[in-house]
């Protein structure tokens, strides 16, 4: 069942929320609604309530422009305030950063993972994010939802197969193709923050061992920043980790005994 919560500038988040236990949120990076976790949620759910969100401007959410990171900020601060006023935490890709930046923020983060936060990723050096984003954000204006898509893929690294636009799951990407722009702009220049040290719960860093180089690099630097941050690579992962790999870590993480 869907339910609402209001973040601070009145946005509509849409969540929900499944199982039974302590409560953790899943933040989906780029191109993710709350449906794109639907997996990850059962394997996740005989331990947790687990909490689903569609993102503002994605799926049944709401959007309020412009788009900041702090009002993402925000609307994490509203769902954990739905959960009890105090939750877990699972971020991946672009999530990653939004769950590091609010628990930063003093967020009521209790414990918190975050999968490949594309940090240091080496786009910087290429084209400043701001040029790469506005390009995005062009084609989308020109209602070119496949075009901003493509861009972003091959900005990524990743090969971009004309396939894929036949695949079943190809219309959800471009359903939330205006919202990258927002994950551009929270992930800027790439560079990993200071504010980072202000964290003061437990938190894993995890990353592929097939994943590329950047992926390492960066969990080690956010490890660096983050006061007590352990690590784990998952052999054989790459960045769209799958949940049967990644489940089990999580569910060991969360239900230890705090160090």
């Amino acid at each position: 069942m869907i339910e609402i919560q209001s973040s601070a500038d009145g946005t509509k988040i849409a969540f929900e929320r499944t199982g039974e236990g302590p409560a953790l949120i899943i933040i989906g990076g780029a191109l993710n609604s709350r449906r794109s976790a639907d997996m990850l949620v059962a394997r996740l759910a005989p331990h947790f309530t687990v909490y689903a969100y569609d993102r503002r401007g994605r799926g049944e959410s709401s959007d309020t422009l412009p788009y900041s990171p702090g009002r993402e900020v925000e609307d994490l601060k509203a769902l954990i305030a739905a959960a009890g006023d105090s939750a877990y935490a699972y971020g991946h890709s672009s999530g990653a950063i939004l769950t590091l930046e609010a628990a930063a923020a003093g967020a009521a983060i209790s414990k918190l993972a975050v999968y490949e936060p594309p940090y240091l990723t080496g786009h910087a050096s290429e084209e400043p994010w701001e040029n790469f984003r506005d390009r995005v954000q062009a084609a989308l204006n020109e209602g070119d939802r496949e075009g901003a898509v493509e861009l972003f893929i091959r900005h990524t690294g990743s090969d971009f197969d004309e396939g894929i636009k036949t695949m079943p799951w190809w219309p959800a990407l471009l359903s939330v193709a205006h919202t990258l722009p927002y994950d551009l702009t929270l992930t800027s220049d790439g560079t990993v923050p200071e504010r980072l040290s202000n964290i003061q719960v437990p938190a894993l860093g995890i990353y592929g061992g097939a994943s590329p180089s950047w992926a390492g690099t960066a969990i080690n630097a956010v490890a660096a920043a983050v006061p007590g941050m352990k690590k784990v690579q998952l052999e054989g992962q790459n960045h769209g980790v799958s949940d049967k790999a990644v489940a089990p870590v999580l569910i060991e993480f969360f239900n230890s005994a705090p160090a």
